[in-house]
């Protein structure tokens, strides 16, 4: 066997991360921050039905992870950073803050502990908003880039067939007066089981 002098080459492109996860949450701020990542559950059920049994499963084994753990229910209050010099006296009360007029006729700000904001034009808060996120089937919002899901008309209930596939690649899920079916096939080259693949490589 005969071995080249010259280096093996390198693959191109960048190392595959050890933290991929973190990484991408760091990337965004789409209801995330520092402690927690936010899915608003009615675009979640708006997805596709392969992204939702994929989900489904990584939800399920991340749940089963971590079981053991003393679960709280967690109330999600939608909001957004303002600057105080904007802000009401009942949203400042929320932040925690305090408008009043000083001896010189000045507006202060302080904290709920009495210091000095010293820049309020410059120090924002989080204060609640109203959701711009829809929460019910009448504001479904289609998920960008692919194909609106369709419904038979009424009177005249189908079931998809195999050529009945939207642009997006992703089957049509039946309408309301349809039966439930056996599950559709995902596309092709479309993993059903992430977690069982990476078994596999390792």
């Amino acid at each position: 066997m005969k071995f080249t002098p010259e280096p093996i080459p390198r693959p191109a492109g960048r190392p595959a991360s050890s933290t991929p996860l973190s990484d991408y949450l760091n990337s965004t701020n789409q209801g995330v921050d520092a402690g927690y990542a936010v899915l608003p559950r009615s675009l979640a059920e708006s997805m596709p039905l392969p992204w939702q049994q994929q989900f489904a499963t990584l939800i399920a084994q991340f749940h089963q992870a971590y079981a053991h753990l003393q679960w709280p229910v967690y109330r999600v209050v939608p909001s957004r950073y303002e600057r105080l010099v904007d802000l009401d006296e009942e949203q400042l009360a929320e932040a925690g803050y305090l408008m009043e007029i000083d001896s010189d006729g000045e507006i202060v700000y302080r904290t709920r502990s009495g210091t000095l904001v010293e820049n309020p034009e410059q120090t924002t808060a989080l204060v609640s908003v109203l959701d711009p996120i829809p929460h019910n089937r009448h504001g479904r919002v289609e998920p960008a880039g692919m194909a609106p899901q369709q419904t038979p008309q009424q009177g005249f209930p189908q079931q998809p067939g195999p050529q009945q596939m939207p642009s997006g690649g992703f089957p049509m899920q039946p309408g309301p007066n349809t039966q439930p079916g056996p599950p559709p096939t995902p596309p092709r080259g479309f993993n059903q089981d992430p977690y069982r693949s990476e078994q596999q490589n390792w």
